[in-house]
């Protein structure tokens, strides 16, 4: 989950703001901010059934953000590692999305209104 945590922080300027490690120093949750919106990574338990995309090898989940400039946050994620799925491009139905997908299967829906 290191390398999950460091991704995010070069890729989307996240801060890490806590965490929680297991007896063994591997980390159970961390917690980070994106702009002022936070979010959790936890790790896989599979007896709950929480896998990540690359266990399952699919992604079951799009992660929306709205951010100022989308063509600069997904320039600044792809030269972090993640891999364009669909360049940002402006819709008729007044947003300019574009998605990438991380180095651990998830994609991200980066979108402004417009």
């Amino acid at each position: 989950m290191l390398a999950g945590v460091e991704f995010y922080e070069k890729a989307f300027g996240a801060v890490e703001l806590r965490r929680w490690s297991n007896s063994d120093g591997s980390v159970h949750v961390a917690e980070l901010e994106i702009d002022g919106a936070m979010f959790h990574l936890h790790e896989e338990s599979p007896k709950s059934g929480e896998l990540s995309p690359e266990t399952v090898q699919a992604t079951t989940s799009v992660i929306g953000i709205f951010v100022p400039d989308p063509h600069a946050f997904a320039k600044k994620a792809i030269m972090a590692g993640a891999i364009e799925s669909s360049p940002v491009k402006d819709y008729d139905y007044g947003y300019r999305q574009g998605v990438v997908v991380d180095p651990f299967g998830h994609r991200w829906l980066i979108e402004k209104k417009i």
